[in-house]
């Protein structure tokens, strides 16, 4: 995909640098935005920071809704800190591996006396993304102010290390595990709902008290049953929101891989609108000013290249080839076959009025909304091409009004 990518952005930025100012500088935000979504995409990095059994290694399987790691096997059997990679066939996440906060055992394959220290050894080489605090739900008041302290630490370090602000989400693991226990998720029981209430509370509470900013904090169930390798039960709960919750924390060159990652379809569908809302807005600053090379062209390599990175987003591996093929499947009389330049000339007729004339920036901005649309509905909800025509026809009509 790299190599049909670069062609296309290649091309987006011939038309932008050709714009007066403004919207040129406005519009190369919104490209810089797309490129570092796309193109220079690479695997999250986030620092798992929590004590022995907080559940780490169930809550990483939980992300992947796979069984990446076995549990038990992170942190109480490696003992020390270390940068892990977590994989699957959509891709990795790199995963800070730490000494228990407040562990005083130290394993004779360290070379550091405290659990702070290795972190810092760790993190002086490569920035985490993000911190995940983890507290199990029954042990919220259980030495909770010595390990925000050293979250705190944690924070301070990156911020002056790599000029950083490192985001901080907490999770209250294991919320199963609070009364009454035979309610399964979703947990819709008064009690259940007040007890775990309470434990997010108290967190807050002590973050507030010890002075740590935490961006969030959400309630989680990641217990899972497998047998070789293959997921038997589970009683997933808030994962969803979690994975979210980080999408939006991280850099934008790391998001594309947690939403491909974790396989949530609301998760892909949403990141997949930040893209489509982008690249419209690019569309439709090419297509309001005349530039010496024709407009469409850019226009519609812009479309392509969205078209290819919600396919990526939803864990396909898209070619120019078969995001063209989809643009035949919804109706455009273009051949397999074509250029990009033939296929640009041949979807103006179906997506533009007025083959020859100049695009209007409304047109540009519906028009391409119309095709992320139907694009989301069919590579991410798994809809029919009939029924992703009709995306393209609702999503093109509520965006009209930007034409004027």
């Amino acid at each position: 995909m790299a190599n049909n990518m670069q062609e296309i952005i290649n091309l987006m930025l011939s038309a932008i640098d050709y714009l007066p100012n403004p919207p040129r500088e406005s519009l190369k935000k919104e490209f810089i935005k797309i490129k570092e979504m796309i193109l220079e995409n690479r695997a999250p990095r986030i620092m798992v920071v929590g004590r022995r059994g907080a559940g780490k290694s169930s809550l990483i399987n939980a992300i992947f809704n796979d069984q990446v790691a076995s549990v038990g096997s992170v942190l109480s059997e490696t003992g020390k800190a270390h940068w892990h990679n977590f994989k699957n066939n959509k891709g990795t996440i790199r995963i800070l591996d730490t000494r228990g906060l407040g562990d005083r055992t130290k394993p004779e394959s360290s070379n550091f006396e405290t659990a702070i220290e290795e972190i810092k050894n760790e993190i002086a080489k490569e920035c985490p993304d993000a911190l995940l605090f983890l507290c199990k739900a029954k042990e919220v008041d259980a030495h909770i102010t010595e390990d925000l302290r050293n979250v705190l630490t944690v924070k301070a370090f990156v911020q002056a290390k790599h000029s950083y602000p490192l985001p901080l989400i907490a999770a209250v693991t294991q919320v199963d595990e609070l009364d009454p226990k035979r309610i399964d998720a979703p947990f819709e029981n008064d009690q259940k709902q007040a007890n775990i209430a309470s434990a997010v509370k108290a967190i807050n509470d002590a973050c507030i008290s010890d002075g740590v900013e935490a961006m969030k904090t959400i309630p989680v169930c990641a217990y899972a049953e497998y047998d070789n390798g293959h997921m038997t039960y589970n009683s997933y709960w808030n994962i969803d929101m979690l994975v979210e919750f980080l999408v939006e924390m991280l850099p934008n060159s790391a998001q594309i891989q947690l939403a491909r990652i974790s396989s949530f379809r609301k998760i892909q569908a949403k990141f997949s609108r930040v893209l489509v809302g982008s690249t419209a807005t690019v569309c439709a600053g090419i297509a309001a000013i005349p530039i010496p090379i024709a407009d469409i062209i850019p226009i519609t390599a812009a479309q392509i290249g969205m078209i290819m990175g919600i396919g990526y987003i939803a864990g396909r591996e898209m070619s120019k080839e078969s995001a063209k093929e989809f643009l035949v499947a919804l109706g455009v009389n273009v051949g397999t076959g074509f250029v990009l330049r033939e296929a640009a000339r041949a979807l103006i007729k179906f997506v533009f009025p007025g083959i020859g004339e100049v695009v209007s920036a409304g047109v540009a901005f519906a028009g391409t909304w119309g095709i992320g649309a139907a694009a989301i509905a069919y590579f991410i909800d798994g809809k029919s091409i009939e029924d992703s025509k009709k995306a393209f026809s609702i999503a093109k009509e509520k965006h009209k009004s930007v034409e004027n």
